[in-house]
């Protein structure tokens, strides 16, 4: 009889890391996550959020365990073919080229993947429609402000059409406005397109908005704690945030955020 069992997005089996100076970024780590989630990393600073996702992206190799994306070696999935499932990574900080248009920004994965022009122009057109920056393709970074920058960031990862995306603290450095506006039209977009989203982020408040599920981790070692479910239909809107539901689990995220850095801090002090 054959398994109709959907394939998860990620599957991190005991996997590890430690430095070569000894330290132990992660201890084995059990996590699964299935297509179309929202699963969020949230913890204390150096609990291995990011060390994680760059894992799961495969720009860090595990010390021992494996990464698999749909079902496959991590490295055989990104290699696979082009009808292939896709995936895409937004940093911490837009890392734009300065000197090269928003579009050409937006090209540069289609470019070095061999795309033909036609094509990637097609595709850029379409990402920087997605993320409201179509009037603006002839713009060099510096003319926009730090929340426009994140969204051709963005918009260099979706113009690859990932079916996963991987963001590491994307809106960390964002004023509140640009950042809740940026976290509604992400929801939009997971939606619209969608997709399976890991996001890392220092808030609690980001978190519980964002995520089908939060993930809590403690750090020295890193390590996961918690899994919590936010079990609140979307679409969300901004009433959510001042609803009862989201007060919920914002304090239990907190009091878990906190039991999460007394850990860290007893294991310093041992």
């Amino acid at each position: 009889m054959s398994d109709h069992s959907p394939v998860p997005a990620i599957e991190v089996l005991s996997a590890q890391k430690t430095y070569p100076n000894g330290t132990v970024a992660l201890q084995p780590v059990q996590l699964t996550i299935q297509e179309g989630e929202f699963v969020t990393l949230l913890g204390p600073s150096g609990c291995g959020k990011s060390t994680l996702l760059k894992m799961v992206a495969g720009l860090l190799e595990p010390s021992d365990g494996r990464l698999l994306l749909w079902r496959k070696p991590v490295q055989a999935a990104l290699d696979a073919d082009a009808e292939a499932k896709k995936m895409a990574f937004v940093f911490q900080s837009p890392t734009l080229m300065p000197w090269a248009s928003v579009q050409t920004n937006v090209r540069l994965p289609l470019d070095l993947a061999g795309v033909p022009r036609a094509e990637a122009d097609a595709r850029v057109a379409e990402a920087l429609e997605l993320v409201g920056l179509s009037k603006f393709a002839k713009a060099l970074p510096r003319a926009l402000s730090g929340g426009m920058q994140m969204r051709v960031s963005i918009a260099r990862g979706l113009v690859v059409q990932p079916n996963l995306l991987l963001m590491d603290e994307p809106f960390g450095a964002l004023d509140e406005i640009t950042r809740h506006k940026l976290d509604a039209d992400l929801l939009e977009l997971w939606r619209k397109k969608k997709l399976t989203v890991v996001f890392v982020t220092h808030s609690i408040h980001e978190a519980v908005f964002l995520s089908s599920r939060v993930v809590m981790m403690a750090a020295r070692p890193g390590r996961i704690v918690e899994e919590v479910h936010i079990d609140v239909p979307y679409p969300r809107s901004a009433e959510f945030m001042v609803s009862s539901e989201f007060q919920h689990y914002a304090k239990h995220l907190q009091r878990s955020l906190l039991a999460a850095s007394q850990h860290t801090e007893e294991e310093s002090a041992t």
